[in-house]
């Protein structure tokens, strides 16, 4: 589902070409606010290791167009109150010229009320949440396709394929629970061969899954949407298992699909389905350019990049690309303008980006995989 301008162009067309905050004669100044130690550290804390990795060397060679990339990152820990002390230091203290790869959609949606007032563009959350473009979408550019889209066709998918026919929920019922749990509702809404039975919320520190499963069970679930931090999605299928609830089918969105899930021990995860904006980047190792990733993030960290790592760098990738594009008298305008041109394939996502000025969702296509033999096997891509 694409997103597009339909209020409010009359109003910014008038808009002057601003230079905005956080751009000098030798540096720009981008900030992010990230989840670096809580739930959610598997994604963010990679994926700013990423775009850093990316910053130096494009510093090392001479920066763009002679400014250098100064990355502010704060810690939210997954905490709203936190997550609102670091936008507030980087819009008011630090003076950022853009938001870059921030976590969580409640976190993104809280802070689009500082930084939409000062101009400041919001480039690749790490949200995947429909109302990181809600109107008006001038500053906010969404990396790929949404987290309700990638569960209604996960509902779909696995209604044709797996002969699933009543579906629930376990989700955090935040915005970005919620998100997936309306992709589920309006699926079986609109499809006659789905039903839509039960769902349990849960406290994103919450552990023991005992009770809830039994419940899904009692209202004869055959597939769970998850939209739970990466361990609790862990927790729940070794759950399951202890259970032998070998019949019910989980299905996350791109939140679940992580390659450090489907490499859990034990085979824990395995079976779990989800759908997501990129294939994961294990399966195509071998490929020259995620070879090539995958050797200088192993030479930086010592470690295999993940999906944070694959995410992180390729948002970088697409904000340095759009400040090429932006030319040496960057300004807000022409940043959004050079942005707006952006139409490429991206092999580390392995999926094709672009944008235009009444569309700010980058990928659109959905990958849906299973995890076999604890790696993720694609099964199918939709639009």
């Amino acid at each position: 589902m694409k997103f597009t301008r339909l209020v409010a162009l009359a109003a910014f067309a008038a808009t002057p070409a601003l230079a905005g905050q956080g751009v000098g004669d030798t540096e720009v100044v981008v900030g992010s606010v990230s989840d670096l130690s809580g739930p959610f550290a598997a994604f963010g804390a990679p994926s700013i290791e990423a775009a850093q990795m990316h910053f130096n060397a494009v510093n090392a060679a001479g920066g763009i167009h002679g400014r250098k990339i100064r990355f502010v990152v704060e810690d939210s820990n997954y905490q709203m109150p936190k997550a609102l002390q670091g936008y507030n230091k980087l819009v008011n203290r630090d003076k950022v010229f853009a938001m870059l790869l921030s976590l969580g959609t409640p976190m993104n949606i809280a802070g689009f009320r500082l930084t939409t007032p000062k101009n400041i563009p919001n480039v690749f959350p790490m949200s995947s949440a429909r109302q990181i473009l809600s109107e008006p979408i001038r500053l906010s550019f969404a990396g790929g396709p949404f987290y309700y889209d990638e569960l209604r066709q996960a509902a779909r998918y696995m209604a044709t394929n797996q002969g699933v026919s009543k579906i629930c929920a376990m989700y955090i019922p935040t915005d970005f629970g919620k998100e997936i749990k309306a992709g589920l509702v309006d699926e079986a809404g609109a499809n006659a061969a789905l039903n839509y039975v039960a769902d349990t919320a849960h406290k994103p520190d919450e552990a023991d899954f005992v009770g809830s499963l039994q419940k899904l069970k009692a209202a004869g679930c055959e597939m769970v949407g998850l939209a739970l931090t990466v361990r609790q999605t862990i927790a729940v299928l070794g759950t399951a298992k202890k259970l032998g609830l070998a019949r019910l089918k989980f299905v996350g969105s791109s939140a679940a699909f992580h390659t450090v899930i489907a490499k859990v021990p034990g085979g824990v995860t395995e079976g779990l389905f989800a759908a997501s904006g990129w294939s994961d980047i294990a399966a195509r190792a071998t490929r020259k350019e995620p070879a090539a990733f995958i050797a200088a993030y192993k030479s930086e960290t010592g470690e295999f990049p993940g999906t944070g790592a694959l995410l992180g760098y390729a948002g970088a990738v697409a904000f340095t690309t759009a400040l090429e594009k932006a030319g040496r008298d960057l300004t807000v305008d022409s940043f959004l303008k050079a942005i707006e041109s952006l139409n490429y394939y991206d092999p580390i996502l392995d999926n094709h980006v672009s944008f235009s000025p009444a569309d700010h969702q980058g990928a659109d296509e959905i990958v849906f995989s299973v995890v076999k033999d604890g790696s993720w096997k694609e099964l199918a891509r939709f639009r």
